[in-house]
């Protein structure tokens, strides 16, 4: 592999601007410099929050939103002024809204306590202080993701406070006076202070600047370095460079995006050295980038919203995340592959460096702290004392490396670290203006209902519409936001549909406790003295139905496990956070996939289609949540699922680009999405899945007999 490739420094910040924003203001520029200095001071506030201090968390999730605010200011201007007089308004509006940011801490320190004196009765300084909090997060949102999410804000603020009560049908709501509003959003856990804020300024800032330590300590670099030495013998290697390298990648930055423009820079041209059309390099950079937001130990932003919004432990998640992570990347490792084999491409046996080498050179600086990490959690340690052990020893494993850490590079990571926080930090905040109304309002239940009564019960239906909605979404919202968005609206419904097949399983397998067959038999009489013993599942399913509905919640409770009801609800939310993925490499709007075409010269559309084909297992891998215990089985039992699903993205791989290790006809290629289809459809007799599991290997053992094609040397020249 050629070794000569441009290298993109390990700790280049990747900040990744929305299309139409003014752009970021230089680093090197006042603002910038006075921007460093001001994330110093912020990174090391948070890890005092995080680790010592006991301050009220209403007063951490205020200064946290005033720090970031401070710097959204700075680092993205209100727009990009041309000539002087313009840029000094500008930079006057800037200030401006950075003073504001401080006054909210100002205003909490003198007035909180009055407030909560005269019984929370809101005089004129609460109504221009928590109108200023609002005003900032639109604004803030707006410089850094674009008008979708302030017109959300503000939609959403108004519908509860004005035009709700003119809403028709379910979706009416009567309303609230501005000032309640106000007082909800700034003061209870429902708004922008509130659950999601605290995630935002603990876990999720820990991580990010946990990750920014890593790869100023050049952990990027070997991580590019590793990838190359494991797939340097491997057909289409670049590829899998590019699948490894984003995947570790995804480990550290948790973002699709930043992980394609920092990766992307080195594997997109490497890749389309060794002969893999530009197109097919993007793509594979953008699907793999995409896979950060769900490679544990460090997920995306939402893996900790999750945990939040469900009580499970975000190591839990982590460990429960590992085998569909393998699952996804190994799906975009089989596109990579059969195209390889279809274009003849040859192994490239470089480079030089054996695996030995990078490991010594810097590979314990990337292991050992991530090994830190997780084995604090697994101890006990919360994820943010965690992470703060862990960036310590970032800088301890440093000094064993050709790279050690000094002041200045502690420095710098504090502030990447910091400046890659700002867009997450407004919007976590600002998004809670959002789950404030879904929560007065009572829409979250409306919209469950309205899912349960259109999908009739089907989990599958249902499924189909809430990817509709996570796709819709997120052309507009970054995936965290869709992902709390199209959560907190649709998660109840699909909980209690996944609840209720558990709950039919049980009725027809006879566990029914006594208490509970008088009940069941009320409403339905017909099978009172089959209660309590095995029965057809069409039987249960009656049972169940015929149940008077306020007795529901109790008899859900009665026959299942609380660990049950709890797994059910982590299916039904990380089923949504891995639909709420597919925005990224999903046309019309798929800006992971056109970052990627930039870098690689490809043509955006196209290169968004074949990023999509590479990501199907963002489509395929919820099914099994859903419908397998993938989740929430045994180890046993995870690892049949596994391969099972490995088996069926092979074979729609297969079928999208009419090859295996030799190429197959029209016949073949059907037969193998008919394949797909049966190691993968839900309920289907796993004798029957195991069969067709069979046939699969029997057609790619004869494949590969036939594969009798001489295999041509690795092009030197681009493909589009």
């Amino acid at each position: 592999m050629p070794s000569d490739q441009p290298q993109r420094p390990a700790d280049a910040p990747t900040d990744v601007v929305a299309p139409g924003m003014a752009g970021l203001r230089s680093p090197d520029s006042l603002y910038g410099r006075a921007a460093f200095w001001i994330g110093v001071g912020l990174a090391l506030l948070h890890i005092w929050f995080n680790t010592f201090a006991t301050w009220p968390e209403l007063m951490t999730s205020v200064i946290h939103f005033a720090g970031f605010g401070v710097l959204c200011a700075l680092l993205y201007p209100a727009w990009q002024a041309r000539s002087r007089a313009a840029q000094r308004v500008v930079l006057g509006i800037d200030l401006a809204l950075a003073a504001l940011s401080i006054s909210l801490v100002a205003y909490l320190l003198l007035a909180e306590q009055a407030f909560y004196d005269r019984g929370m009765r809101m005089v004129w300084h609460d109504w221009v202080f928590t109108m200023i909090a609002l005003a900032l997060a639109v604004e803030f949102t707006r410089r850094t993701t674009g008008w979708v999410i302030p017109i959300l804000i503000l939609a959403s603020f108004t519908y509860i406070t004005y035009w709700g009560a003119y809403v028709p049908g379910m979706l009416t709501f009567s309303g609230l006076r501005t000032d309640t509003m106000l007082f909800r959003i700034f003061y209870t856990d429902d708004g922008m202070f509130g659950s999601v804020a605290r995630i935002s300024a603990s876990f999720v800032f820990m991580f990010i600047l946990f990750g920014a330590f890593l790869l100023r300590s050049g952990a990027g670099e070997f991580i590019v370095d590793f990838a190359k030495v494991i797939a340097r013998r491997m057909i289409g290697g670049p590829g899998f460079v590019a699948i490894i390298g984003s995947g570790l990648m995804g480990t550290i930055s948790g973002s699709a995006v930043a992980n394609t423009v920092s990766t992307g820079s080195i594997t997109i041209p490497l890749m389309k050295r060794s002969g893999l059309p530009a197109r097919t390099a993007a793509a594979t950079e953008a699907a793999s980038s995409t896979g950060g937001q769900i490679m544990p130990p460090i997920m995306g932003a939402g893996a900790f919203v999750m945990a939040s919004f469900t009580g499970v432990s975000y190591l839990t998640i982590a460990a429960v995340s590992v085998l569909p992570a393998l699952i996804y990347f190994l799906s975009i490792a089989f596109y990579v592959r059969i195209t390889a084999k279809r274009l003849e491409l040859a192994p490239d046996p470089g480079p030089e460096k054996s695996l030995g080498q990078v490991l010594r050179e810097n590979g314990i600086a990337f292991f050992g702290p991530l090994g830190v990490l997780v084995g604090l959690m697994i101890w006990g340690f919360t994820p943010s004392y965690a992470a703060g052990f862990a960036i310590l020893s970032v800088v301890a494993f440093s000094w064993i490396t050709p790279r050690p850490m000094g002041p200045m590079a502690v420095l710098e990571s504090l502030a990447l670290g910091t400046r890659n926080m700002v867009l997450t930090a407004v919007l976590l905040v600002a998004i809670g203006v959002v789950i404030a109304a879904v929560t007065i309002s009572g829409v979250g239940n409306t919209f469950s209902l309205m899912i349960s009564a259109w999908a009739n019960n089907s989990v599958l239906i249902a499924i189909a519409l809430i990817a509709l909605a996570s796709l819709v979404l997120g052309m507009g919202l970054p995936v965290t936001a869709a992902y709390i968005v199209v959560a907190t609206l649709s998660a109840p419904a699909l909980a209690d549909m996944i609840t209720r097949i558990e709950v039919i399983n049980a009725i027809a397998a006879g566990a029914v406790p006594e208490n509970m067959q008088a009940i069941l038999a009320m409403g339905a009489p017909q099978y009172a003295a089959d209660i309590g013993l095995p029965m057809a599942r069409s039987q249960a399913e009656i049972v169940f139905e015929a149940a008077p509905l306020e007795m529901r919640r109790t008899i859900v409770e009665s026959i299942l496990s609380r660990d049950l009801v709890i797994a059910a609800l982590l299916t039904a939310h990380m089923i949504i956070y891995w639909l709420s993925q597919d925005s990224s490499v999903t046309p019309p709007v798929c800006l992971t996939a056109f970052a990627a075409a930039a870098i690689a010269g490809s043509r955006p559309m196209a290169t968004g289609v074949t990023a999509w084909k590479m990501a199907k297992a963002l489509y395929i891998v919820p099914l099994m949540f859903a419908f397998t215990p993938l989740l929430t089985g045994s180890l046993f039992e995870k690892l049949q699922v596994t391969v099972l699903t490995l088996a069926a993205l092979y074979c729609i791989a297969a079928a999208f680009e009419g090859h295996m290790e030799n190429a197959v006809g029209v016949m073949q290629r059907i037969l193998l999405a008919g394949l797909c289809g049966a190691l993968i459809w839900p309920e289907l007799d796993p004798m029957f899945q195991w069969t067709a599991f069979a046939v699969f290997l029997g057609l790619l053992v004869f494949n590969i007999r036939n594969a009798s094609k001489p295999v041509r040397a690795s092009l030197q020249v681009d493909r589009s």
